[in-house]
């Protein structure tokens, strides 16, 4: 096993890493062992210099590789030799010397909402199987905020109705309880009654699943998520990420402390929680010039 490979089976058993992640950390080394002009063999860290990485920087930005993509490729560059350095693979550090390129901030997207209002009470959903667990899907996502592997990776023991919580399973293995308000219970006991008399043998314990059985994939929860808020909005992104982000910034803009919301959306810490402080920012200023005298 060479040293990327032994990285890749660190980060995923010691470091509890989720698949998603390591396949992303893979495809980025394997690209820069490509651009390094050794994708066949071995890359000895020895031979590694900050110019090198440098360099990749430059070809990255070059072909027009937004800065976001380049920090998360050198990023993982960063924990990649932190383990070489660990296991003495290596004794120098190739990152100390690299400067990354700025990153522009963007405000996270969110639908309105009206819009989830309008997807929730007004939109009607099938009373079969599908439709009715892609309903409880949309609402789960937008009452808990959780990640769409968090979501995928939902027992059956994992939703507490009785206690109106939901056991979530995190980023490297973190656990964490979120609550559930109490008029969603009824919804989650339509479809755990409709799961049940649709899959009768030989179900698995995943909270969710497929029309045919089967535990949920990334793809058919975006493609869901996709479809159905396609219906209320126009805004560009329409992912299951972007309930998250619906999920904080409604939280916020209703009064929610941000440290409150830090631990609902499992962040390891308050700055990737601050994000959604522009947005509700950008409302204040919009109340603030349509009602001060002067604005």
């Amino acid at each position: 096993m060479d040293h990327k490979e032994s990285f890749l089976q660190y980060i995923l058993v010691e470091k509890g890493y989720s698949q998603h992640t390591v396949r992303s950390y893979q495809n980025d080394l394997d690209q820069f062992y490509a651009f390094l002009g050794k994708s066949g063999g071995e890359v000895l860290p020895e031979e590694i210099t900050s110019y090198n990485i440098r360099a990749w920087i430059v070809n990255m930005m070059d072909g027009g590789i937004s800065p976001s993509s380049v920090h998360r490729k050198i990023s993982c560059l960063r924990v990649w030799f932190k383990y070489l350095r660990k296991e003495g693979f290596a004794t120098h550090d190739p990152m100390e010397k690299v400067v990354l390129p700025k990153r522009k901030k963007k405000l996270p997207v969110f639908v309105s909402e009206n819009a989830m209002g309008n997807l929730l009470d007004k939109l009607e959903f099938d009373n079969d199987y599908s439709g009715i667990r892609n309903r409880t899907l949309i609402e789960m996502f937008y009452l808990t905020g959780m990640r769409r592997a968090e979501l995928i990776g939902l027992k059956l023991n994992d939703v507490d109705l009785s206690s109106c919580t939901v056991k979530v399973t995190g980023k490297r293995n973190k656990q964490r309880i979120i609550p559930i308000i109490k008029s969603f219970v009824p919804d989650l006991e339509e479809y755990l009654k409709i799961r049940s008399e649709t899959f009768t043998s030989g179900t698995m314990d995943w909270f969710f699943l497929t029309d045919s059985g089967n535990k949920l994939y990334d793809k058919y929860v975006y493609n869901t998520v996709r479809n159905y808020l396609s219906m209320v909005t126009t805004i560009d992104k329409k992912s299951p990420h972007v309930l998250r982000h619906t999920f904080a910034t409604h939280m916020l803009n209703h009064g929610a402390d941000l440290n409150s919301i830090k631990e609902l959306l499992g962040h390891a810490n308050l700055s990737a929680t601050q994000i959604y402080t522009h947005n509700t920012f950008e409302k204040l200023k919009k109340v603030y010039k349509q009602a001060h005298p002067r604005a």
